[in-house]
Parts: C-alpha cells; structure tokens; sequence
C-alpha cells in the first residue's frame, strides 16, 4: 500500500511539474488572429513585443496611431500585437471584421491583431495569466487596470516591463530599451 501511494505521488508530481513547465515560456502560448488564424508567439522569437489591450470606443483608442508609429519606426525588432478587450467600459462592442476595418480605415494598422479576448478574470487567456503573474513571468505580478495597457517582451521571451494607459507608445520609458 505504501509503495502505491508513493507511485501515486511522484506521478502527481511529475504531472503538475509538467502543467508548471509547459506554461513557463510565453513562446508555447498562441492567439487567433482577427482573420481567424493562429498566431503562435514563438514565431516573434528574436524580436521584442509589445502586446496592448485595444478598444475602438476609448478615451486612448487614438494610441492606435502612435502604436502603428512604434511598429513602423521598430518593425526589424519589434512585433506589436493588438488585443481586442471588452472588458473595460464595453469599449470594444464589435466582432472581428469591424475591429479589423475599423483599425484599417481609422488608423492603417499594419500590425499584429489577435481577435477579442479576455485580458483578466476567470476566463483570462493564458497569455494575460503568463502577462500578469510572477509565478509563470519570473519579473513582477500585475493586473490589467484599462485598455490600452501596454506589456513589453524581450528577444527572449522575458517580461521587460508593462506600463498603464497614460504611457503612449512613442513615451521612451518603451522606446529607450528598443535604441
């Protein structure tokens, strides 16, 4: 009996190691794209990126602007990535096709933009739990306070540092470490 409740054990163990490990990378996270598409994150290694939560109908949603500016002037080491949320205020009411013509008419994005997704609470999308949580990120725990809050990835895959609404894109406590 003693040596199947030790079995039982080191198999649990060995189990919850593995749940433990396979969640440490940002790299084995993936989003669905706007278009329906997987974006796999291991994709951007090499490359720093910034993920933001994104919202149509916001006081920042004019950071869209500033955003495609950092992709553009960056784009050789940096990966921006969108993320709809219509968690704060209902900012973010519409599907897929009118976020996707809404950044391209309003604001001619070109950068990565996954498809509405929850960016905190129970149903929190492993890349936001990977975003916001010391255990998995090994920097610092945080929470999504509103939209348009910005999380910068290194070319390694480690959390650099995440700011709040008010920092825009182009601010260069985010540029200064893409010089």
């Amino acid at each position: 009996m003693k040596t199947i409740k030790t079995l039982l054990f080191l198999i649990t163990l060995t189990l919850n190691f593995q749940v433990m490990n396979s969640q440490n990378s940002i790299y084995d996270i993936s989003l669905t794209g706007l278009d329906g598409e997987e974006i796999k994150i291991s994709e951007f290694k090499n490359k720093y990126i910034l993920f933001v939560n994104v919202a149509s109908k916001c006081g920042f949603t004019g950071q869209y602007e500033g955003l495609q500016e950092l992709y553009e002037k960056y784009k050789s080491k940096l990966v921006v990535v969108g993320v709809p949320s219509n968690e704060f205020g209902g900012q973010e009411p519409g599907g897929s096709l009118e976020i996707a013509t809404f950044c391209s008419e309003k604001y001619d994005v070109s950068f990565v933009m996954a498809e509405k997704t929850k960016v905190k609470g129970s149903e929190q999308h492993p890349l936001y739990k990977w975003l916001t949580n010391k255990d998995l990120n090994k920097i610092s725990n945080s929470s999504v306070k509103w939209n348009f809050q910005k999380y910068l990835v290194n070319q390694d895959g480690g959390l650099v540092d995440y700011w709040y609404s008010l920092t825009k894109p182009m601010s260069e406590k985010i540029t200064k470490y893409l010089e």
